[in-house]
Protein backbone atom coordinates (compact mmCIF):
# COMPACT_ATOMS: atom_id res chain seq x y z
CA UNK A 1 0.00 0.00 0.00
CA UNK A 2 1.29 3.25 -1.06
CA UNK A 3 0.73 5.59 2.79
CA UNK A 4 0.83 8.83 0.37
CA UNK A 5 -2.85 7.51 -0.91
CA UNK A 6 -4.15 7.71 2.35
CA UNK A 7 -3.21 11.10 2.69
CA UNK A 8 -5.24 11.75 -1.08
CA UNK A 9 -7.72 9.80 0.64
CA UNK A 10 -8.28 12.11 3.29
CA UNK A 11 -8.26 15.54 0.90
CA UNK A 12 -11.11 13.97 -0.97
CA UNK A 13 -12.83 12.70 2.22
CA UNK A 14 -12.54 16.27 3.68
CA UNK A 15 -13.74 17.40 0.67
CA UNK A 16 -16.84 15.46 0.16
CA UNK A 17 -17.80 16.09 3.74
CA UNK A 18 -17.62 19.72 3.37
CA UNK A 19 -19.52 19.31 -0.14
CA UNK A 20 -22.71 17.84 2.09
CA UNK A 21 -21.85 20.24 5.16
CA UNK A 22 -19.79 23.30 4.97
CA UNK A 23 -20.02 23.50 9.12
CA UNK A 24 -19.10 19.43 8.97
CA UNK A 25 -15.94 20.04 10.73
CA UNK A 26 -16.77 22.97 13.15
CA UNK A 27 -19.61 20.71 14.34
CA UNK A 28 -17.06 18.16 14.82
CA UNK A 29 -15.01 19.67 17.46
CA UNK A 30 -17.41 21.04 19.30
CA UNK A 31 -17.74 17.47 21.29
CA UNK A 32 -19.06 13.96 21.49
CA UNK A 33 -22.31 12.37 22.89
CA UNK A 34 -22.43 8.72 21.68
CA UNK A 35 -25.63 7.06 22.45
CA UNK A 36 -23.43 3.90 21.94
CA UNK A 37 -20.17 2.14 23.11
CA UNK A 38 -19.19 -0.46 20.69
CA UNK A 39 -16.76 -3.16 22.05
CA UNK A 40 -15.82 -5.21 18.91
CA UNK A 41 -13.17 -7.29 17.13
CA UNK A 42 -9.97 -5.57 15.38
CA UNK A 43 -10.30 -7.47 12.25
CA UNK A 44 -9.67 -4.96 10.01
CA UNK A 45 -13.07 -6.78 7.76
CA UNK A 46 -15.02 -5.70 11.08
CA UNK A 47 -15.18 -1.52 11.16
CA UNK A 48 -17.87 -0.46 13.68
CA UNK A 49 -19.33 2.84 12.22
CA UNK A 50 -19.36 1.78 8.64
CA UNK A 51 -20.98 -1.64 9.57
CA UNK A 52 -24.03 0.25 11.70
CA UNK A 53 -24.01 2.93 9.07
CA UNK A 54 -23.26 5.63 11.37
CA UNK A 55 -21.41 8.74 11.58
CA UNK A 56 -18.17 10.56 13.85
CA UNK A 57 -19.53 11.02 16.88
CA UNK A 58 -22.18 8.82 17.34
CA UNK A 59 -20.72 5.67 18.35
CA UNK A 60 -17.41 5.08 21.18
CA UNK A 61 -15.42 2.89 20.16
CA UNK A 62 -13.11 -0.14 21.42
CA UNK A 63 -11.64 -2.93 19.48
CA UNK A 64 -9.13 -5.81 20.26
CA UNK A 65 -8.37 -9.14 19.30
CA UNK A 66 -12.39 -11.28 19.50
CA UNK A 67 -13.76 -8.65 21.21
CA UNK A 68 -12.25 -9.38 24.61
CA UNK A 69 -13.51 -7.83 27.90
CA UNK A 70 -10.82 -9.39 30.67
CA UNK A 71 -11.34 -7.50 33.43
CA UNK A 72 -7.10 -7.66 34.28
CA UNK A 73 -7.31 -5.25 31.07
CA UNK A 74 -6.73 -1.10 32.38
CA UNK A 75 -7.41 -0.20 28.42
CA UNK A 76 -10.83 -1.52 28.07
CA UNK A 77 -11.79 -0.91 31.70
CA UNK A 78 -10.70 2.51 31.39
CA UNK A 79 -12.87 2.57 28.02
CA UNK A 80 -16.36 1.14 29.86
CA UNK A 81 -15.86 3.74 32.65
CA UNK A 82 -15.13 6.57 30.67
CA UNK A 83 -18.18 6.00 28.07
CA UNK A 84 -20.58 4.69 30.89
CA UNK A 85 -19.53 7.18 33.68
CA UNK A 86 -18.81 10.28 31.86
CA UNK A 87 -20.58 10.20 28.31
CA UNK A 88 -23.09 8.66 29.81
CA UNK A 89 -24.28 5.83 26.90
CA UNK A 90 -27.39 4.55 26.78
CA UNK A 91 -26.33 1.76 25.22
CA UNK A 92 -22.94 -1.37 25.32
CA UNK A 93 -22.53 -3.05 22.59
CA UNK A 94 -20.21 -6.46 22.37
CA UNK A 95 -20.05 -7.36 18.69
CA UNK A 96 -17.87 -10.47 17.60
CA UNK A 97 -17.95 -12.09 14.02
CA UNK A 98 -17.77 -15.28 12.15
CA UNK A 99 -14.38 -16.07 10.56
CA UNK A 100 -13.11 -14.56 13.37
CA UNK A 101 -9.25 -15.55 13.91
CA UNK A 102 -8.85 -15.19 17.56
CA UNK A 103 -11.34 -17.65 18.03
CA UNK A 104 -10.07 -20.20 15.82
CA UNK A 105 -6.59 -19.78 17.15
CA UNK A 106 -8.41 -20.62 20.56
CA UNK A 107 -9.74 -23.61 19.53
CA UNK A 108 -6.22 -24.93 18.70
CA UNK A 109 -3.13 -25.79 21.15
CA UNK A 110 -0.63 -23.83 19.31
CA UNK A 111 2.22 -21.61 20.87
CA UNK A 112 1.67 -18.33 20.24
CA UNK A 113 3.71 -16.84 22.45
CA UNK A 114 2.66 -13.26 23.87
CA UNK A 115 -1.02 -13.93 22.63
CA UNK A 116 -1.20 -17.03 24.78
CA UNK A 117 -2.36 -15.25 28.26
CA UNK A 118 -5.37 -12.87 25.67
CA UNK A 119 -6.40 -16.05 24.17
CA UNK A 120 -6.87 -18.01 27.23
CA UNK A 121 -10.28 -15.64 28.33
CA UNK A 122 -11.63 -17.39 24.99
CA UNK A 123 -10.70 -20.58 25.99
CA UNK A 124 -12.08 -20.02 29.05
CA UNK A 125 -15.01 -19.28 27.12
CA UNK A 126 -14.69 -23.22 25.95
CA UNK A 127 -14.48 -24.82 29.03
CA UNK A 128 -17.94 -23.09 29.84
CA UNK A 129 -19.53 -24.06 27.24
CA UNK A 130 -17.52 -27.44 26.43
CA UNK A 131 -20.19 -29.78 26.76
CA UNK A 132 -22.54 -27.62 24.28
CA UNK A 133 -19.81 -27.24 21.83
CA UNK A 134 -18.37 -30.82 21.63
CA UNK A 135 -21.70 -31.72 20.68
CA UNK A 136 -21.22 -29.83 17.54
CA UNK A 137 -20.61 -32.41 14.68
CA UNK A 138 -19.96 -29.45 12.47
CA UNK A 139 -16.47 -27.95 12.66
CA UNK A 140 -17.88 -24.71 11.19
CA UNK A 141 -20.79 -24.32 13.01
CA UNK A 142 -18.72 -25.45 16.18
CA UNK A 143 -16.54 -22.07 15.13
CA UNK A 144 -19.54 -19.69 14.92
CA UNK A 145 -21.27 -21.41 17.99
CA UNK A 146 -17.84 -20.43 19.76
CA UNK A 147 -18.00 -16.44 18.38
CA UNK A 148 -21.61 -16.21 19.36
CA UNK A 149 -21.23 -17.52 23.13
CA UNK A 150 -17.39 -15.57 23.60
CA UNK A 151 -19.42 -12.44 22.86
CA UNK A 152 -22.31 -13.44 25.58
CA UNK A 153 -19.86 -14.13 28.33
CA UNK A 154 -18.11 -10.98 27.19
CA UNK A 155 -21.25 -9.69 27.76
CA UNK A 156 -21.16 -10.75 31.50
CA UNK A 157 -18.11 -9.36 32.23
CA UNK A 158 -19.56 -5.86 31.19
CA UNK A 159 -21.68 -6.56 33.60
CA UNK A 160 -20.00 -6.98 36.50
CA UNK A 161 -18.69 -3.86 36.28
CA UNK A 162 -19.65 -1.37 38.89
CA UNK A 163 -20.31 1.57 36.90
CA UNK A 164 -22.59 -0.74 34.23
CA UNK A 165 -24.34 -2.31 37.46
CA UNK A 166 -25.08 1.32 38.83
CA UNK A 167 -26.20 2.79 35.28
CA UNK A 168 -28.39 0.29 34.82
CA UNK A 169 -30.21 0.61 37.93
CA UNK A 170 -30.16 4.22 37.86
CA UNK A 171 -30.80 4.86 34.21
CA UNK A 172 -31.59 2.23 31.84
CA UNK A 173 -28.27 1.50 30.37
CA UNK A 174 -28.84 -1.45 28.50
CA UNK A 175 -25.80 -3.93 27.36
CA UNK A 176 -26.65 -5.93 23.80
CA UNK A 177 -24.63 -9.19 22.33
CA UNK A 178 -24.34 -8.91 18.39
CA UNK A 179 -22.53 -10.72 15.80
CA UNK A 180 -21.26 -9.54 12.27
CA UNK A 181 -21.92 -11.73 9.71
CA UNK A 182 -19.47 -11.62 7.62
CA UNK A 183 -20.29 -14.18 4.69
CA UNK A 184 -23.25 -11.96 4.74
CA UNK A 185 -23.06 -8.32 5.80
CA UNK A 186 -25.90 -8.80 8.26
CA UNK A 187 -25.81 -7.88 12.11
CA UNK A 188 -27.00 -10.33 14.25
CA UNK A 189 -28.54 -9.88 17.55
CA UNK A 190 -28.36 -12.70 19.99
CA UNK A 191 -31.62 -11.93 22.16
CA UNK A 192 -29.22 -12.87 24.65
CA UNK A 193 -31.37 -13.07 28.18
CA UNK A 194 -28.83 -11.95 30.67
CA UNK A 195 -31.62 -11.85 33.28
CA UNK A 196 -31.83 -15.87 33.27
CA UNK A 197 -27.88 -16.43 32.39
CA UNK A 198 -26.95 -14.09 35.55
CA UNK A 199 -29.65 -14.74 38.12
CA UNK A 200 -27.90 -17.24 39.57
CA UNK A 201 -24.75 -15.39 40.39
CA UNK A 202 -26.08 -11.82 40.71
CA UNK A 203 -25.29 -11.84 44.08
CA UNK A 204 -21.43 -12.77 43.74
CA UNK A 205 -20.86 -10.10 41.06
CA UNK A 206 -23.42 -7.35 42.47
CA UNK A 207 -21.25 -4.10 44.09
CA UNK A 208 -23.30 -1.89 46.18
CA UNK A 209 -23.07 1.91 45.91
CA UNK A 210 -20.94 3.70 48.44
CA UNK A 211 -23.24 6.33 47.98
Amino acid sequence: MDIKKIFENNKAWVSLQLENDKSYFNKLSQGQSPAILYIGCSDSRVTAEEVMGLQPGEVFVHRNIANVVPNTDLNVMSVINYAVSVLKVGHVVVCGHYGCGGILAAMQNTDLGILNPWLRNIRDVYRLHRKELMGIADETRRYERLAELNVQEQCINVIKTAEVQKAIAERGLTVHGWIFDIHTGNLVDLAIDFNAITRNIVDIYRIDSAE
